[in-house]
């Protein structure tokens, strides 16, 4: 199974079917928030929309393309990061995340990305890798640029978000700065 350590009592772990209940309550809490940057939220009304969720992205991890994993603190779930299907022909992904507002604002996704992005840039050696936030989504928008991503424009109504439409930041790292972020460290 595809696990990383982040910190203590932090780890990111490809999800797991026997999680849809654990995954649901933590989607169910944080709704009103979730739903006004996530198009998926609307369409996740039970703990088997959630099941169905897993199913595919276990495929995904099964065909090569990438892991999405749940965030887990001290062993509860707070979470979610995930690479977006990779293009291999042209080695890059996009990423999205999002954490429990109980965990925000206290550097945790910033860490699970700099964990992953290692993940993708030096074992599967991705050339590429970007992340597409709601404009007004401030502390979304604050990850990529805190990583050093290159904020490289927007995307007017990128994305329908359950009533209304996103303008979206389009943020992109290559591999050479990155591993030159990663040297200054």
């Amino acid at each position: 199974m595809f696990t990383r350590k982040v910190a203590s009592g932090i780890e990111l772990k490809l999800f797991e079917l026997n999680q849809a209940e654990a995954i649901f309550a933590v989607v169910e809490r944080n709704r009103a928030y979730l739903r006004e940057w996530l198009p998926w939220v609307d369409v996740t009304e039970s703990p088997a929309d959630s099941r169905q969720f897993i199913i595919k992205v276990r495929e995904q991890f099964a065909a090569g393309r990438g892991p999405q994993c749940g965030i887990w603190i001290d062993g509860a779930f707070a979470g979610s990061w995930g690479c977006h299907p990779i293009d291999w022909l042209n080695r890059n992904c996009s990423i999205g995340y999002w954490i429990d507002q109980q965990y925000q604002r206290k550097g945790i996704m910033t860490r699970c990305c700099e964990t992953m992005l290692d993940y993708l840039f030096d074992e599967l050696e991705l050339h590429r890798v970007t992340i597409q936030c709601g404009v007004f989504n401030t502390r979304s928008c604050a990850i990529p640029e805190r990583l050093g991503f290159t904020r490289e424009g927007v995307i007017r109504e990128g994305a329908w978000a359950n009533d209304h439409w996103l303008d979206l930041v389009n943020w992109g790292l290559l591999d050479k700065d990155w591993r030159a972020l990663r040297a200054r460290k």
